[in-house]
């Protein structure tokens, strides 16, 4: 008797009390990849519904995940094993994994891999939307989950996928209605009752459960220990390789013309998950159409004076001999970049910096220090791996206000391609109880997720005020947590930390211990040279005449001790007595004199030398 025709069998079984879960299941039979009969082919499970099924499309494999390998050699060995060789393990007495949660940020390709796990195995897939269990009449949320279990029993060895897990799965502590808890308690139920089930029948075997979900710590801890939900895979927003295989998957069906870089594509778009970038290709995709179309428009308009007539261009399909020629090139996909925003940076994440080293300007001890501790370890994590060599120290930036401390922190992850979040200091602060520590773990966890990440703490003095002053108690509990996250607990992997102030003095010393701000850098007041260097980043957008001598005017003695925020605005100053001078279409030397006559330094010369005995003294009593 073949399969299909067994399972029709089975289906004719089920009792009237199941139709309404008919209504709703969708099921489908993948071939197996391993199978030659049934090669790419997808047989759709005829359960007699009286309302009709729609068709699960499943037919991407591991092949079709980029940038997973890592991930597709657990599931090679918790998943795959069992679902391939469930007698071998039952003949050994080992209990195979009865449940697999996948968690990860929106786009991550949560849902795409459990349908690659049925695409792979080709057992009967039963995909669910955790919604779909709920009903308004009292006791027929948990029959559904019965009937859904007991369905899958019928075909085992089978995979049940139920997205976005965590709406029927919440913590029973936080739940407001006893529905909502019976229906958790439901879904624990079953999980023990098939987990736990032996049957000499072949069919009446393994049933893994796999749930979805972008909040696990949502998720009832009773469903996340072994027998249940026991093996957890994260998927995080990948890094550039994985950027670049997850590209080279996207463009295989795609036209693309020239050289094309795909692994320049994927420095370019650090925070990227695959949803963005499926996105991405998409929209580099339309501009080519909008080009295309628009060059029709011109042509066509020029032609039809008929308004009626002016949407021709649209209408009229593109022909076959004139698609030959079209592509997509290298220049298309920088373009859309500009335009397609990754869904991390609407979660809250800042925008990846557009700032270089050739930016700043000068600093170029400040530059190799922080090459040796973020830029190289990330993107040579595997050599430092390999000689053991541990960096989770966080960096503080201190010195004179405006000398670009926060200028060097985009700076480094601009060059590191990693993610960015910008924290103001004060903006942690809450005045109720538990809400401050609650938006400093939220903080980290979301930078683990992002990871490699680098948080940027500015004014971060206002978080690490010395304890056990008087009115400190405000801000100690939130610099406890602080503290705990910064010791890295909870593993802050890939998550490296900058804290910025121009007042360390009042900073807590066991925040400034190593492992937690333990590299301290000195950002001093630009040399006459560096003003030059800064001075020339900063007009380079300017329309400067070519007499002027950029390293002169930084040398200046108009200039002494200027920051690089006195340079901004002597910069600016000079630009706008070019523009009021009507005879001048260009920024000359003496449009910068008048500039000095009017900017002069933010540091005075007694708070200069507070720094300098500060930093040495700093450095003296904490490194």
């Amino acid at each position: 008797m073949s399969t299909s025709t067994s399972m029709l069998e089975d289906s004719e079984r089920v009792e009237p009390q199941f139709d309404l879960m008919k209504s709703m299941l969708r099921v489908s039979y993948a071939g197996s990849a391993n199978s030659k009969k049934k090669k790419n082919e997808n047989l759709e499970l005829e359960l007699d519904l009286p309302v009709p099924v729609s068709e699960v499309k499943v037919k991407s494999g591991f092949g079709d995940m980029g940038g997973m390998k890592g991930i597709l050699k657990q599931l090679e060995k918790k998943v795959l094993v069992p679902l391939y060789q469930h007698q071998l393990l039952e003949w050994l007495g080992v209990r195979p994994i009865s449940g697999l949660l996948l968690h990860g940020p929106p786009g991550c390709g949560k849902t795409k891999l459990a349908h690659a796990i049925a695409s792979q195995t080709g057992y009967p897939f039963y995909n669910i939307s955790a919604t779909e269990f709920v009903s308004g009449v009292s006791g027929e949320s948990e029959e559904n989950i019965r009937d859904l279990f007991q369905k899958a029993y019928k075909t085992a060895p089978s995979i049940i996928f139920i997205d976005e897990i965590d709406v029927v799965a919440s913590k029973r502590e936080n739940l407001q209605r006893e529905m909502e808890r019976r229906i958790v308690t439901q879904l624990m139920t079953c999980m023990d009752a098939y987990s736990e089930s032996k049957s000499s029948d072949d069919r009446q075997g393994y049933v893994l459960v796999i749930g979805a979900t972008n909040r696990p710590n949502a998720i009832d801890p009773a469903l996340r220990r072994p027998g249940r939900f026991e093996c957890e895979i994260e998927l995080g927003v990948p890094d550039e390789n994985a950027r670049a295989e997850i590209l080279s998957v996207l463009t295989r069906t795609m036209r693309l013309e020239g050289s094309f870089d795909l692994l320049k594509i994927a420095r370019s778009t650090p925070g990227f998950v695959a949803a963005d970038l499926k996105a991405l290709a998409s929209e580099a995709g339309h501009l080519v159409a909008e080009k295309i179309l628009n060059k029709r428009k011109s042509n066509l308009c020029e032609k039809s004076i008929d308004e009626e007539q002016s949407m021709d261009w649209l209408k009229e399909p593109v022909m076959p001999e004139e698609m030959e020629g079209i592509s997509i090139t290298m220049a298309d996909f920088e373009e859309a970049i500009k335009t397609v925003q990754p869904s991390t940076r609407r979660e809250g994440f800042s925008a990846i910096p557009n700032v270089k080293w050739e930016d700043v300007g000068g600093l170029d001890l400040i530059r190799k220090e922080l090459d040796r501790y973020i830029v190289r370890r990330i993107k040579y994590h595997e050599k430092y791996k390999r000689f053991g060599v541990n960096l989770d120290t966080g960096i503080l930036l201190y010195g004179p206000p405006g000398c670009g401390k926060t200028l060097i922190a985009q700076a480094v992850a601009k060059e590191a391609g990693a993610s960015f979040i910008h924290i103001k200091g004060p903006e942690l602060l809450n005045k109720y109880v538990g809400e401050s520590e609650s938006a400093v773990r939220t903080l980290f966890g979301r930078a683990r997720t992002c990871s490699p990440c680098i948080l940027f703490f500015d004014e971060v003095d206002a978080l690490t005020k010395e304890r056990g002053k008087e009115g400190s108690w405000v801000t100690e509990r939130l610099l406890n947590q602080l503290l705990i996250e910064l010791d890295g607990v909870d593993k802050r992997q890939g998550v490296f930390v900058i804290g910025a102030t121009n007042r360390p003095d009042v900073m807590d010393k066991a925040s400034l211990r190593p492992g937690r701000f333990g590299k301290h850098l000195y950002v001093p007041l630009p040399t006459p040279d560096e003003r030059g260097l800064i001075l020339k980043a900063l007009i380079r957008d300017k329309p400067i005449d070519e007499s002027v001598d950029l390293n002169a005017i930084g040398r200046m003695k108009g200039c002494d001790n200027f920051s690089g925020a006195d340079l901004h605005a002597l910069a600016n100053e000079a630009a706008l007595a070019a523009l009021e001078d009507e005879d001048e279409d260009t920024i000359k030397t003496t449009h910068f004199e008048q500039a000095l006559a009017k900017i002069s330094s933010s540091v005075p010369p007694e708070q200069r030398q507070y720094y300098q005995v500060l930093s040495k003294r700093f450095t003296a009593t904490v490194d």
